[in-house]
């Protein structure tokens, strides 16, 4: 073989995917169509948001590069969602794009194990029985061997641009499209599908009003994405907020039938929760305004990126009602919005792992499995590299369950109830999201980093340091108790708390464990991130219990696991329904089983009674 694997794509997927299996020290070769592209934010120039900032810590805890470059690169950060409870707070950060692509490549090229090839692949290379990928074909004619191969293909497999009236076969503007892997992966038996997404205007910064739009500045103190970043100290830049109005509005409806989103040149189905200017328009026709955020492309760069009024309106259209909008009268575009529709595979051909089910070695990860975002593609990217590298080894995949990550749901929601739309991680998707604060992602997963080999010793002693250090301050909070003389430095309503411990005051809304740090010595000690750790799992202790108690049943239905060869045709009792979903998705376990959409609980039933039975097929 000439390389262990071939990683397809150099978006945030293929960065992942290619870097984890270097690192675990397979030869490794990155084939992308523009070395210069290699982790470039195609669209919003940001990292994280909700739940988005948990996947990049759990990217980060697995060891994973995503959050070192949000890290390196932020201009500014803000952690969302603070008068919320903390399941569903998440940082975020813009970033100057441009630094972030470059640093990427940087990364990439100084990673021993792992070379960077520019051309195009066309075509997979397969066993004689067909059964396995033995390497790929590219546009130059050049015939690559490797072991396992990752495709990260993102926008660009038969990606195609609209803009108004004007078509192109590009994956981004001015950018080809990867033409040919489609139709070769269909001919290969695999099913494919066209979806859609959309950018915004991007517009010069010298040409906008800023004392007519409110400004919006960062957090004070910008806090790191990774474990392993002790602190940040870069000046923040400011975004600032606009909105649409009626004469907006009227703009695009007079011009609609020049969209190619409804003048049906566009088969693909966009994003339900990202939708376009043209969109809005036609679903909330009752909303007389919508919000825009306006952020900074980079540091140094004329470009704003407009966020929130995506569109594909021809360019003279998106002038006309940019200008109507208060801060932009007199705005001029530097590159327009438009729309990207390109292949998607099923996600449902994959196993848990990111493994197909119809070509062993073959791992997909990322917009190429219908998801949407830089943060979705990086896990995923991430748990292909290291369970192609687990398979050449020889050892049981990495499968992240629901209760331990946003990255294992995410991936059990593809691979059991595959998408039609692209699919957006969101807080609510996870039942178990109190378990997956994003402060807790090293606690979680770190170990498992470890156990794969992309985590070091160090990480793992400052990591049990963490956490017994958590424990200590516990162990302090239980056993010290509110005096008298505390009333000194502390607000005269804390006399109520007297004789009581500081593991019971802290559960009272109005107490934050700040306060009584200033009171106790012994708490100063520790750094102010087990601190507020801490405080976050007393507080909401009663109802982190009440879901260990769901957990645990979840975990049971998750270990009685089902044979991937398990013969479903000779099970009496179940519908035809669930027999030929079952046979199609092929789930790993009885709790997989229960979750495919249309499988009764009388099925589900049926096959726990026979596994306990016959646990494997005869």
């Amino acid at each position: 073989m000439d390389y262990d694997v071939i990683v397809i794509g150099g978006g945030h997927a293929g960065i992942e995917a290619s870097l984890a299996t270097a690192r675990l020290n397979f030869k490794t070769l990155l084939i992308t169509q523009s070395l210069d592209a290699i982790g470039r934010l195609s669209c919003n120039p940001a990292i994280g948001g909700l739940s988005k900032g948990n996947i990049v810590r759990e990217v980060d805890a697995l060891g994973g590069e995503m959050a070192r470059l949000i890290d390196a690169t932020m201009i500014q950060y803000r952690t969302l969602n603070k008068r919320k409870g903390p399941a569903v707070q998440a940082p975020r950060a813009q970033a100057d794009k441009f630094s972030y692509n470059r640093l990427a490549k940087e990364v990439l090229e100084n990673q021993s194990s792992l070379f960077l090839f520019q051309d195009t692949v066309v075509d997979l290379m397969t066993s004689k029985k067909g059964i396995s990928v033995t390497g790929v074909i590219t546009e130059r004619g050049n015939r690559i061997t490797a072991k396992a191969v990752v495709l990260t293909t993102g926008t660009f497999m038969d990606g195609k641009i609209f803009i108004g009236e004007y078509q192109a076969s590009s994956g981004r503007l001015g950018e080809p499209a990867a033409v040919g892997l489609g139709d070769s992966l269909r001919k290969l038996g695999f099913s494919l599908g066209r979806m859609k997404t959309g950018t915004p205007a991007r517009v010069a910064a010298s040409s906008l009003n800023y004392d007519l739009m409110e400004e919006q500045p960062g957090d004070d103190i910008m806090l790191p994405f990774s474990f392993s970043t002790k602190a940040i100290t870069r000046p923040s830049m400011p975004c600032y907020i606009t909105f649409t109005n009626d004469r907006t509005h009227d703009i695009i409806d007079k011009n609609m039938a020049r969209s190619p989103l409804y003048g049906g040149d566009i088969v693909g189905k966009g994003p339900r929760y990202c939708p376009s200017l043209e969109d809005k328009v036609v679903r909330f026709p009752d909303r007389d305004r919508h919000q825009i955020f306006v952020e900074p492309e980079g540091i140094g760069s004329e470009e704003m990126y407009l966020n929130g009024i995506s569109t594909s309106l021809p360019e003279d259209v998106q002038l006309d009602f940019l200008r109507t909008i208060q801060g932009l009268e007199n705005v001029e575009i530097m590159r327009p919005g438009y729309a990207v529709e390109y292949d998607y595979m099923d996600p449902t051909g994959l196993y848990p792992s990111l493994e197909t089910k119809k070509l062993a070695g073959l791992y997909v990860a990322g917009q190429t499995n219908g998801t949407s975002g830089y943060e979705e593609a990086a896990c995923q990217g991430l748990m292909a590299g290291i369970n192609a590298a687990m398979k050449l080894q020889g050892k049981d995949q990495l499968i992240l369950s629901r209760d331990m990550a946003y990255t294992g749901v995410l991936i059990d929601d593809l691979v059991t109830m595959g998408t039609e739309e692209p699919y957006r991680m969101f807080t609510s998707r996870a039942e178990y999201r109190l378990n997956l604060r994003h402060d807790s992602a090293d606690i979680r997963l770190t170990p498992e980093g470890y156990r794969v080999g992309l985590q070091s010793e160090e990480v793992i002693e400052a990591l049990n340091k963490k956490i017994n250090g958590i424990e200590e301050i516990k162990t302090l909070l239980s056993s010290r108790y509110m005096k008298e003389s505390d009333l000194e430095l502390a607000p005269t309503s804390f006399s109520k708390h007297i004789g009581k411990s500081f593991s019971q005051v802290i559960k009272n809304p109005e107490v934050s464990l700040d306060q009584l740090v200033e009171i106790e010595p012994d708490l100063q000690v520790y750094p102010s991130n087990w601190i507020s750790h801490t405080e976050l799992d007393l507080k909401y202790d009663g109802y982190i219990n009440r879901q260990m108690k769901q957990v645990d049943r979840f975990q049971k239905m998750e270990k009685r696991k089902i044979p991937t060869d398990f013969n479903y045709d000779s099970v009496e009792g179940i519908s035809n329904e669930s027999r030929e979903k079952l046979k199609k998705i092929k789930p790993l376990s009885i709790g997989q089983a229960s979750r495919i959409s249309g499988v009764r609980n009388s099925d589900i039933a049926v096959l726990m009674i026979l596994l306990k039975k016959k646990p494997v097929n005869e």
